[in-house]
């Protein structure tokens, strides 16, 4: 849960002064409207079908999903069992369930806010937390945590065991990030952003030292993240999932390090705090089924991506992404999502998702679970792409996404918050 304040320093260090306190209140108020829309449709969509829980002695309630037969199998897409946590779900281990994977929802739904700070109506933003919360995020996590189709990929076809992402490199950090693509493209990017050439100007942040410091706190946040999502305390796996965790973090941001030092000849500080934090999204897929040496070699690859990606977004797509939040989530999300089919090394999952074997992926003889990721990820980018796009789309159609250019002129804090964040700073500045 502490991310949250992860998310929202790293957010408001990368963009200007004159919008810290709506970047901020972003962090906040998504949060709000977020946990309430999962308490009332999401959470059921998402884990009403996953049956009786392990959690402090058990809860029968999550029990029902929507579904559909096709190649003689049963496809789960929905479940509808848990809203308002009421009735037999008013319950010990579905209220832990739920307390656990809110934060995990609240996580995708902020990943947009930091792409899209700088000029989203803040009226918008806040109907799309609350939808995304309730449609868009508990779908795709249905299908992969619910018992879902996806998941079901191992049982119902022998891939493996079924499309596997233990804490979220895709459910979470994926859908977000490519959330953020959809939606900062269909914002446009700020004033003065691409010149009359289409070339890129930099827009500096206010604050690097504390936008680092997010990023230090989402590292710790992220080990309860991926070491937590054992769901079971008596699982010491958490032990192997918790020092990949952090190998991966320190190799994504050294080979970024070395990747801007060769390109600029500077050791970027920003672009290295994004590879920290990639190397974090990419092993959170397969943090449980790799070994230390994999952890590093994964980490080491999205310090590269994460560099290669925010080129990528600024220059040939021309979408202005003020904290890098497509690639590092986006990129990095799906580049964790196939790590684990191909570094998976079959000493840990058995049983996962039904199946009796352990997680092997391709180096290890596994070409079967590297076809169900493969399967899993082209899905969460076809699925998130198409729903954004609509959802963004409808919510327009209520308040437009885009606050007009004198507003953003203006700065946000002052135009839509009617207060600055740092008063005597702008007072001895104009003067």
């Amino acid at each position: 849960m502490f991310m949250q304040a992860g998310f929202a320093m790293l957010e408001t260090g990368f963009v200007r002064s004159k919008n810290a306190v709506h970047t901020m209140m972003m962090n906040l108020i998504v949060y709000a409207v977020g946990i309430l829309g999962f308490l009332v449709l999401g959470f059921a969509f998402m884990f009403g079908g996953t049956g009786p829980l392990a959690t402090f002695g058990g809860g029968a309630g999550l029990n029902q999903e929507w579904t559909i037969n096709l190649f003689g199998h049963p496809f789960g897409l929905l479940g509808h069992a848990g809203f308002l946590l009421s009735g037999v779900n008013y319950d010990v281990a579905c209220f832990a369930l739920f307390m656990f994977q809110v934060v995990f929802m609240d996580c995708y739904i902020t990943i947009p806010t930091g792409a899209m700070a700088e000029r989203w109506r803040f009226g918008n933003f806040m109907i799309f937390g609350t939808l995304g919360a309730i449609f868009m995020y508990p779908v795709f996590g249905n299908w992969v945590w619910g018992g879902g189709w996806l998941a079901k990929l191992g049982s119902n076809f022998a891939l493996g065991n079924g499309y596997v992402d233990f804490a979220g490199s895709t459910v979470v950090h994926a859908m977000g990030g490519l959330t953020a693509l959809v939606g900062a493209w269909m914002i446009g990017p700020r004033i003065g952003k691409f010149g009359k050439d289409k070339k890129p100007n930099a827009i500096p942040g206010h604050d690097i030292p504390i936008a680092m410091l997010g990023a230090y706190i989402l590292a710790f946040g992220w080990f309860g993240f991926n070491s937590g999502s054992t769901l079971a305390g008596g699982d010491l796996r958490l032990a192997v999932v918790a020092v990949n965790t952090m190998l991966a973090s320190c190799a994504g941001a050294l080979s970024a390090l070395a990747f801007m030092k060769k390109t600029t000849g500077k050791w970027d500080a920003p672009m290295s705090t994004n590879g920290f934090l990639a190397g974090l999204v990419a092993i959170t897929a397969p943090c449980a089924f790799v070994s230390a040496w994999a952890a590093v070699v994964i980490g080491l690859i999205a310090g590269v991506i994460v560099c290669a990606g925010v080129i990528f977004v600024e220059r040939v797509l021309k979408v202005d992404d003020p904290v890098g939040a497509v690639a590092v989530h986006g990129c990095n999300g799906l580049w964790g999502g196939l790590a684990l089919g191909i570094f998976a090394d079959g000493t840990y999952g058995k049983g996962f998702n039904g199946v009796d074997h352990a997680v092997r992926g391709l180096l290890f003889g596994g070409a079967d679970q590297f076809l169900a990721q493969v399967i899993g990820v082209i899905t969460c980018v076809v699925f998130n792409l198409i729903g954004s796009y609509i959802l963004f789309k409808l919510i327009s159609k209520i308040i437009p996404m885009r606050v007009t250019a004198q507003e953003e002129e203006m700065g946000l804090d002052l135009a839509e918050m009617g207060i600055s964040a740092y008063p005597d700073y702008e007072v001895a500045h104009t003067s």
